[in-house]
């Protein structure tokens, strides 16, 4: 099954996939070219490098983000089971990569919240402050009051999700929603 962007397990998901289609890519790329030197036909010799040329493309397309990515693993069970009970009180989004001009930064769990937005971040040798207003910075950009909080350590995380009411619906003017789609178009 598909895991789609925000939902646990979409790290891994992904990579598989990506990993999968890669080696196709690769597979047909070289099956070009041994098929380019097993025939004598000119034409045919030109045909088969472009062909090998232009499969290169989607190959690289594929394996550029699998690459930025390779590292970055989706959180154990244990953790998403200790998350869940919070998806009650504000959207929790899983397993998001966001990328600005600078950082790529992986998300372990971002917790939507109309007061505004608790992302837990593993990455460790980000600078926390520049991170975090990068994030900010392309919230602005996008019209957001909200501000991003950027958590970097696991206990400050289940502080952060105790602190949280659950959202009151008459005041939701569509601004969750809004962060929901920014977030994941933000994502790798």
């Amino acid at each position: 099954m598909k895991k789609e962007k925000g939902q646990f397990g979409y790290r891994n998901s992904m990579q598989r996939m990506r990993l999968l289609i890669t080696g196709i890519l690769v597979a047909a790329i070289v099956a070009q070219l041994l098929a380019r030197f097993l025939t004598d036909n000119p034409a045919a010799k030109n045909i088969l490098t472009v062909m090998a040329i232009l499969t290169v493309l989607p190959m690289a397309n594929m394996a550029s983000p699998l690459l930025a990515s390779w590292r970055y693993r989706t959180p154990t069970e244990t953790f998403h089971q200790k998350v869940q009970p919070y998806e009650s009180v504000c959207v929790i989004l899983y397993d998001l990569i966001l990328t600005t001009k600078e950082y790529v930064l992986p998300m372990d769990v971002i917790a939507v919240h109309p007061n505004g937005v608790y992302a837990y971040c593993t990455a460790k040798k980000k600078d926390p402050a520049k991170a975090e207003k990068a994030l900010n910075e392309l919230f602005y950009a996008n019209r957001l009051k909200l501000k991003v909080k950027l958590i970097w350590e696991e206990n400050s995380l289940w502080r952060r999700l105790e602190c949280l009411k659950p959202a009151d619906p008459a005041v939701d003017d569509g601004t969750v929603e809004y962060v929901v789609s920014l977030l994941k178009s933000l994502s790798m």
